[in-house]
């Protein structure tokens, strides 16, 4: 029969033969749940650190940044929908990139200042096979690897790519079971996740606010309160919405963004706007 179960986020999707998990990025071949994105690059560019965002990590300096498609993820508000929310066939121009010449690319530019790779733009996690192999080489290298995640990955996943990663942007949608169930996701999950990376590596935190979904004032204190039970210096990013792909809400009203950013920093040392 050659079903199989994916391992990777809490769907757990059960797959006949041939078919895709809801990242599309994840298939069943021959009983055996394979990653059909790896080492297929749909974005490739040198950004500065700060736009991960990461603040406190080797700031003013420069990170190879890479995408595939797929998220496990269904956002409305989504930035990188294009590539995010894409099947291969949807994905636009694929780039074959190995692990080894992408890290020999993150090498060539280490003269433009240039301190490793950043595994972003899409859900890098959906393809987490191509982060650990690409992840090892950069560490090998003297070089730096940066993730950044939904956190949408169970802990097994996260302990295969941990031991070469030194330094995540982990979004954190909100602070209520019901806003990741509207989104596909689950609360649990990614605080789990987040508690453990936060023991491994750098770690900087990004809350989108959507009006409407995510401002409330008293959810941005528990949030605030949990972050800081793991370590009140964790920074965390509170970042404007825009209009984008399904939604059309208009934008965060900044004066909502700073009464948050008071609410957060009753319980964090670090609290940053973003988008503003």
């Amino acid at each position: 029969m050659n079903e199989a179960v994916c391992p990777v986020c809490p769907h757990h999707c059960y797959l006949s033969e041939g078919a895709f998990g809801r990242c599309g990025a994840r298939k069943n071949v021959g009983g055996t749940v394979v990653c059909t994105n790896y080492g297929k690059l749909t974005a490739l560019a040198l950004d500065p650190i700060e736009k991960k965002p990461l603040a406190f990590f080797h700031p003013g300096s420069y990170v190879l940044s890479v995408g595939s498609f797929g998220c496990n993820l269904s956002c409305p508000f989504c930035q990188n929908y294009g590539i995010a929310a894409a099947r291969e066939a949807e994905a636009g121009r694929l780039y074959e990139v190995s692990p080894e010449r992408l890290c020999e690319l993150a090498e060539e530019q280490r003269s433009r200042g240039n301190i490793g790779v950043a595994y972003t733009y899409n859900e890098a996690l959906v393809g987490y096979e191509y982060v650990r192999d690409t992840a090892r080489l950069v560490r090998e290298a003297g070089m730096l690897n940066v993730l950044v995640t939904n956190g949408t990955a169970e802990l097994p996943i996260l302990e295969e790519i941990l031991p070469y990663i030194d330094a995540m942007n982990i979004d954190l949608k909100g602070f209520t079971p019901e806003i990741y169930r509207h989104l596909g996701g689950d609360l649990e999950t990614v605080k789990r996740f987040i508690a453990r990376a936060a023991r491994a590596c750098h770690v900087e935190l990004t809350t989108l606010v959507v009006p409407g979904m995510n401002d409330s004032t008293e959810d941005m204190r528990r949030e605030a309160a949990w972050i800081a039970g793991i370590d009140p210096a964790i920074p965390l990013h509170i970042t404007r919405y825009f209009p984008r792909y399904k939604m059309r809400r208009p934008p965060t009203d900044i004066a909502v963004m700073r009464r948050l950013q008071d609410a957060a920093e009753e319980h964090l040392a670090r609290v940053l706007l973003g988008n503003v």
